[in-house]
């Protein structure tokens, strides 16, 4: 659930959960999903009367002892106290279970806003906040229909009004690289001001480098034989998302390998493909390598792994090309491998 939800749905009956787990791997986002938490669950008190920001220190014998007393402090001036532990991924299973304690009698003016860092929070302090809080999710969105979906909703969210076409292109723009909505939105605000309609126009001179794109829309494009396409994401790749050739290169080879180890296997489904390709979990990766398999053939697997051979050779100095040119080279080949 995102932060901005989490809040509303707590707040809707005026009586917020009494903990909340804010939970990701991109410090960015981490960041901007506890402020849009704090933003609903503060509302119209005083940030700096109602809200304790704590950062939990390695070492630190008291931290817990200091977050229970800040949770068991009545509030001061405000309806209620806020109380936000960062790095909370330090607490260990005792630690934990003395915050089990008191979440089983917890002070009814006071939030808890636990922010994860620092390593794995105890899974009993997690399941707790499950039941009886709620679990932020700050994390990346993986897929592209995820991620088109976490766009379109902050910039509903947010204070400028945009058009269709301006969000697509800031969608496509970003790629992978969604954290940095929240600083061109920010951006857009000092520009334009707050309620302003952002347009293509408006927001083309703040977009800066394109961002990377997912390790699959390459391989999707080569195996479509959109050699174009494939090109705009193996520049992004190399330049937005500043992965190595020898990164992009090792991709492909895994995208052909799994060809080449199904080719002449036997297989009948997608399960067995997955068998076979030691893939545990959804049988998806698999399905879309054997369908792969059998439509490139063996003769044009064993040519993509002769090309993707000659590539690393020439990557290592072989033809004393620049890597770009050797990595475009070998691209426009694979797709015309899957054209033919």
């Amino acid at each position: 659930m995102s932060a901005a939800r989490a809040a509303r749905s707590a707040t809707a009956s005026g009586a917020p959960k009494p903990v909340y787990l804010v939970r990701g791997d991109d410090p960015t986002l981490l960041s901007d999903a506890v402020r849009e938490l704090l933003g609903e669950l503060v509302g119209d008190d005083d940030h700096s009367l109602a809200v304790e920001d704590i950062t939990l220190q390695q070492g630190d014998e008291q931290r817990v002892a200091a977050l229970l007393d800040a949770c068991l402090t009545p509030p001061f001036l405000t309806d209620r106290r806020i109380v936000v532990a960062r790095n909370a991924g330090l607490l260990t299973a005792d630690e934990g279970a003395r915050l089990l304690e008191y979440l089983s009698q917890p002070l009814d003016t006071t939030v808890l806003v636990l922010v994860g860092g620092g390593g794995t929070i105890p899974a009993k302090l997690v399941a707790a906040i499950k039941q009886q809080g709620e679990q932020v999710d700050a994390g990346l969105p993986r897929q592209a229909k995820e991620r088109t979906s976490w766009i379109v909703d902050r910039l509903k969210a947010s204070p400028l009004q945009f058009d269709a076409p301006a969000g697509a292109r800031l969608s496509d723009h970003l790629g992978e690289d969604v954290a940095r909505l929240g600083g061109i939105i920010d951006t857009l605000v000092s520009a334009y001001g707050e309620g302003t309609r952002i347009g293509v126009e408006e927001l083309e001179p703040f977009l800066g480098t394109a961002g990377s794109v997912a390790l699959w829309d390459l391989t999707d494009a080569v195996d479509k034989g959109d050699q174009a396409l494939a090109l705009q994401h193996l520049h992004r790749m190399m330049a937005g998302g500043e992965r190595h050739p020898l990164v992009v290169m090792a991709t492909l080879h895994r995208h052909f390998q799994q060809m080449l180890r199904l080719d002449g296997a036997g297989v009948r489904s997608d399960a067995e493909a997955a068998q076979v390709l030691g893939l545990k979990g959804s049988t998806f990766p698999a399905k879309k390598a054997l369908s792969s398999a059998r439509r490139l053939g063996s003769g044009r697997i064993r040519r993509a792994i002769e090309l993707l051979a000659e590539a690393d050779l020439d990557l290592r100095g072989a033809k004393g090309w620049p890597e770009p040119l050797v990595m475009e080279v070998l691209v426009a080949r694979l797709c015309q491998l899957s054209r033919r």
